[in-house]
């Protein structure tokens, strides 16, 4: 529901008001910032954790996506891979790839390290976002997983956001209108 300025968004037995912002001209999307929310997030990985397949691994692109990857590893007594948005000095042989995603609209890069990427390898994956939009982030966070060996055993997400909510391949908790003028 829209009112005045805020979507309200009910997930996982909990309400949230998130603030409608413009993210390019004729299109505002209900902002939905998952950092901070310790209540929330702890609900959300529950129920994720709930609806996933069997996997080995889990990964997210940096940053949004971390607390929920923390709190689903921690569920399921697995670590968690990150791909960081810039090549780190302590990386060894990264794995990159470039992406926009709907909130950045600038070109950006994921990287993984090449040890994770070695620790990936054969692994059954799960790819996990707070929102998936265009798909973008996801896809490439797919592309890395795949270039380290590891196979995509599931792509979940809190929110699905516009004709994401239509995807058959995306696990997810609620959906997220886009608004256009």
């Amino acid at each position: 529901m829209h009112q005045g300025g805020y979507y309200v968004l009910e997930i996982v037995g909990l309400t949230r008001r998130l603030p409608v912002v413009e993210v390019k001209p004729g299109l505002s999307i209900a902002s939905f910032v998952i950092l901070g929310d310790t209540e929330l997030v702890t609900a959300a990985a529950a129920a994720l954790v709930d609806r996933l397949p069997p996997v080995d691994g889990l990964i997210s692109a940096e940053a949004k996506g971390i607390p929920l990857i923390h709190e689903m590893s921690r569920l399921l007594g697995m670590n968690y891979f990150v791909a960081r948005k810039s090549v780190k000095p302590y990386m060894e042989d990264p794995l990159v790839d470039e992406v926009v995603s709907i909130t950045t609209q600038d070109r950006q890069v994921l990287c993984l390290d090449g040890r994770d990427a070695r620790r990936l390898a054969g692994r059954r994956m799960a790819i996990i976002d707070d929102v998936v939009s265009t798909g973008n982030s996801l896809a490439a966070v797919e592309r890395l997983v795949t270039r380290a060996g590891a196979t995509v055993a599931a792509r979940a997400a809190v929110l699905a956001e516009g004709d994401a909510a239509r995807r058959q391949d995306l696990i997810f908790l609620g959906e997220l209108p886009l608004f256009t003028e």
